[in-house]
């Protein structure tokens, strides 16, 4: 899993995103966290999961893994919307386009 340098965080997500790394990257339990990743179907821009999907053995796949680049965390599935409201518009607003993987320079190479 891949985390960009600049990576959009929630109000709430941002009290507690030391507690919440480590539960992830120690695959615990994370009460209603969400990573907003960048979305691995071409037709799509971002996907949401539960950072508790990651304990789910598709996700422990260390070749599915290293192809998870996460760009937002969020506490709560309405903060993780607002987040990704936040990211398209900043995209659409530098670039008149939603390329988000060339506008955040993250991500497989293009």
């Amino acid at each position: 899993m891949k985390w960009y340098k600049k990576l959009y965080i929630g109000e709430k997500a941002k009290k507690e995103k030391y507690k919440v790394f480590g539960h992830i990257k120690q695959s615990r339990f994370c009460s209603d966290t969400f990573l907003i990743t960048l979305s691995e179907n071409p037709d799509n821009l971002l996907d949401i999961y539960s950072a508790n999907v990651l304990k789910q053995p598709h996700f422990k796949n260390k070749r599915y893994r290293d192809n998870v680049y996460v760009v937002g965390l969020a506490k709560g599935r309405d903060e993780a919307l607002e987040l990704v409201r936040q990211i398209v518009d900043d995209v659409y607003k530098g670039t008149g386009a939603f390329d988000i993987r060339r506008y955040l320079n993250f991500g497989k190479k293009l």
